[in-house]
């Protein structure tokens, strides 16, 4: 009986497809790139993003300190000379919150499925909170972080005065926040969202490395929200990888 002869043309074929596949795979399975130190606040809140989403990365180091961020090569992906920088194969972003609804956009199936709302309605609830994040609560949060916590470890003298008004002035936004908590468990509604996330990596030097956390715990609603999305093994392990450096 004869043997048939080997199809050279589907043999070649197929391994083609192979290749194709385990090169299509190893794509796939590139992780995103941020540049930066999870000792950054805005670094950190992109980092619990990528947890909350499980989406693989890589955390690149940039000294601050040496200036890093300010050569060249950084600018190109971060014009401002900041961090973070971020990497998604060919694409380049920055500015945190932006990467963060990037990334909830691309992966909408992967991780808390949740996080960036999964219709019209509840993106528009969790924005609104995502813009008086960063308008409203960020501007006094950030500037007594940077006196209360980063200054006395850079050695710098603090500013009393800025302290004070900005502390009288996060003081009013919380008391608006702990109004609307006390009607719902998260800002956006009743499921842990950007918008909340957003609001992590400020409130945890204040309530961990400064003497102003009662700004937070002494309000009933405001202190109950903390505890509760402080306690995201998102977040815990975003801490762990500040305690490490």
């Amino acid at each position: 009986m004869l043997k048939k002869k080997p199809d050279r043309k589907q043999d070649r074929s197929r391994n083609s497809k192979t290749k194709k596949t385990k090169k299509t795979i190893l794509i796939m399975a590139t992780p995103v790139k941020v540049y930066g130190p999870p000792l950054s606040t805005a670094v950190s809140r992109v980092l619990a993003c990528l947890l909350e989403k499980d989406v693989q990365f890589q955390l690149l180091s940039i000294n601050l300190s040496k200036g890093e961020q300010k050569k060249p090569d950084f600018r190109k992906i971060q014009p401002f000379g900041q961090v973070p920088a971020f990497q998604d194969d060919v694409i380049s972003l920055f500015e945190s919150r932006a990467i963060c609804r990037y990334i909830c956009e691309k992966h909408p199936e992967k991780g808390n499925k949740g996080l960036y709302g999964t219709n019209p309605l509840a993106k528009a609830s969790i924005d609104q909170w995502l813009e008086a994040e960063g308008q409203t609560f960020n501007p006094p949060s950030s500037v007594l972080v940077f006196q209360l916590a980063f200054a006395p470890r850079m050695k710098l003298k603090q500013d009393e005065t800025l302290i004070k008004k900005n502390e009288e002035k996060l003081a009013k936004v919380l008391d608006v926040y702990d109004k609307w908590l006390g009607e719902r468990r998260f800002l956006a509604g009743d499921e842990f969202s950007l918008a909340d996330l957003s609001h992590l990596p400020n409130t945890h030097y204040l309530v961990n490395a400064t003497d102003r956390g009662e700004l937070f715990t002494s309000r009933k609603n405001v202190g109950r929200w903390w505890d509760e999305i402080s306690s995201r093994d998102s977040w815990k392990e975003v801490v762990n990888m500040q305690k490490s450096g």
